[in-house]
């Protein structure tokens, strides 16, 4: 992963946990690596590795079990908020980009279904 020197590193990491999560690659229930292993993985301090796994469990992404190691939520309620939160994240960005090249409602609907109708959502949505 190619971290953005603008945005802390353990809120990249937390949104590429969720990604993870919101697609499946990460099922309801599923046992998440060690924290060391996440160090490794994301080639990150060890330190953050456990702050990410805490901001996790704040947000209910997450729990631990004692001796067991850390779990994705069994909530699939939870995981559907966030799937649709991160959803909204990106039409907010798309949206605020495209109004400041100066583009109108209309002309950003017809390019969108112009794009939509030449991608292959099935194929990206992977």
């Amino acid at each position: 992963m190619e971290f953005d020197n603008n945005i802390p590193i353990y809120i990249q990491v937390i949104h590429d946990i969720k990604k993870d999560i919101v697609t499946g690659k990460l099922a309801l229930g599923d046992k998440m690596i060690s924290g060391r292993d996440l160090a490794l993985m994301y080639k990150i301090n060890p330190n953050t590795a456990s702050r990410i796994y805490r901001e996790l469990e704040a947000q209910e992404i997450c729990f631990t079990k004692r001796g067991l190691g850390t779990f994705v939520t069994e909530d699939k309620e939870r995981i559907s908020n966030i799937r649709k939160d991160m959803a909204n994240d990106l039409l907010e960005q798309f949206i605020s980009g495209m109004s400041n090249l100066g583009l109108q409602k209309d002309e950003i609907f017809s390019m969108l279904e112009e794009k939509y109708q030449k991608f292959d959502i099935t194929e990206n949505a992977k």
